[in-house]
């Protein structure tokens, strides 16, 4: 028997099809750059960006995800070549020249149009008067102790000046044992250890690498920070092949119980209990100068985010944006990625259930958040340059003053 399809369910059936088709062509895709999904847990931001298209239908949000340098590159390819991703994750090194090339949106109008409240955010960062970034999650950068190595050296206090830690650096060091007080990266490929390991001595003080908007590398601060690393290196307290070491390095050597202090990222706390679960460390603020009694500032890295002026769904861009700063959201990624967070009515979880980050949540409440590259003009350009005359210092090649008058002469020049 043939059944026969009637002329009025044939039409039903055609409307329901343009209606599915119209419903499909309407959604919006944004386009999504960051690092950060490799370093959340397995699944996690896309189950956020689930949450965010179930509470928005019609947009819809693809991940573009890789390792950080990876991605750095890519968002330059894209700035150069208008390419860039709807929305994109942010260091606050690159804001400056991506705006430069007119890359980032200005989130202002969209903040005023919206009704944005901008006084649940940590900080906007901002060009000439443009907001082209959000600190989404901010890792701190404590110093690291590991306290056997302290215990098994007689250090019964943490050192909370710089003094203190010399001397604390001194007695945990055992170079037969291939054992060192101490661990600064400065590989060039690589020249963040000038942003983390060493002007977080200035900014913990209190003091700054710059005056009225431009370096002031040869001024007091920066010249007592040098000659506080070279005394360090001086006294033999830096583990070997600083010129070449990065950040993983270092790491890796703390996780092997070889170096007894570290400057690093609170984000590498699980990988360290991973690496070595037996390792027993505890957390402090960077030291400061002798007297200082101020609040300290504290090294930090962002993840950032932003929106690109050559977005077509800036409006969908912004919804997203908005998405990841709202409260609940926020301290839920902040958990997830130990961070601390960007909208300042977020409590990660982590605050009340792991002693480690529960002792670095004081230490940022107690503090403030300092990193003057965040904006800079090629802020990347400018660690390299200051890594090469920290290095020939510490090389004996040129004294603090010499090495921070010739960065300072570079430095003006991209000003």
């Amino acid at each position: 028997m043939m059944f026969r399809i009637k002329p009025a369910m044939l039409k039903i059936a055609a409307a329901a099809w343009l209606l599915g088709a119209t419903s499909a062509m309407a959604d919006t895709t944004l386009e999504f750059t960051q690092w950060w999904e490799p370093e959340l847990p397995a699944g996690s931001l896309r189950a956020i960006m689930n949450d965010f298209e179930a509470a928005n239908p019609g947009i819809k949000v693809t991940l573009v995800s890789g390792p950080y340098a990876t991605t750095r590159d890519q968002i330059s390819v894209g700035a150069a070549t208008g390419t860039l991703s709807d929305v994109v994750g942010l260091d606050g090194a690159w804001v400056n020249n991506l705006n430069a090339q007119g890359a980032l949106a200005d989130m202002n109008p969209m903040m005023d149009a919206s009704g944005f409240d901008k006084t649940q955010v940590a900080d906007i960062i901002k060009v000439d008067g443009k907001a082209v970034m959000f600190p989404v999650a901010s890792f701190v950068y404590p110093v690291f102790v590991n306290l056997d190595l302290a215990a098994q050296a007689g250090v019964t206090k943490l050192p909370s000046t710089r003094a203190e830690f010399l001397e604390a650096a001194k007695k945990m060091t055992h170079a037969d044992k291939n054992q060192y007080g101490w661990v600064l990266p400065l590989s060039l490929q690589t020249p963040s250890g000038v942003q983390n390991d060493m002007m977080s001595w200035v900014w913990a003080s209190g003091q700054s690498m710059m005056a009225d908007g431009k370096p002031a590398l040869e001024g007091k601060p920066v010249v007592d920070m040098l000659t506080f690393v070279k005394s360090l290196n001086d006294a033999g307290v830096v583990s070997p092949g600083i010129a070449t070491k990065t950040e993983q390095e270092k790491v890796e050597e703390f996780v092997n119980d070889r170096v007894g202090m570290m400057i690093d990222s609170l984000a590498h706390v699980n990988l360290i209990r991973k690496r070595n679960p037996k390792l027993n460390f505890d957390l402090i603020p960077v030291p400061v100068v002798e007297n200082y009694t101020g609040k300290r500032g504290l090294p930090y890295a962002s993840w950032g985010i932003g929106i690109s002026a050559a977005s077509k769904h800036q409006e969908e861009a912004w919804k997203l944006v908005q998405y990841l700063m709202s409260e609940k959201v926020n301290a839920k990624l902040v958990s997830l990625a130990n961070a601390f967070p960007g909208n300042v009515n977020a409590k990660p979880d982590f605050v009340t259930s792991d002693k480690a980050f529960s002792k670095a949540f004081e230490i940022f409440k107690t503090g403030y958040l300092a990193n003057e590259f965040t904006g800079l003009p090629v802020a990347e350009d400018l660690m390299t340059q200051f890594d090469v005359e920290a290095q020939k210092m510490l090389a004996g090649e040129q004294s603090p003053e010499q090495a921070a008058a010739t960065a300072q002469k570079g430095w003006m020049a991209k000003f």
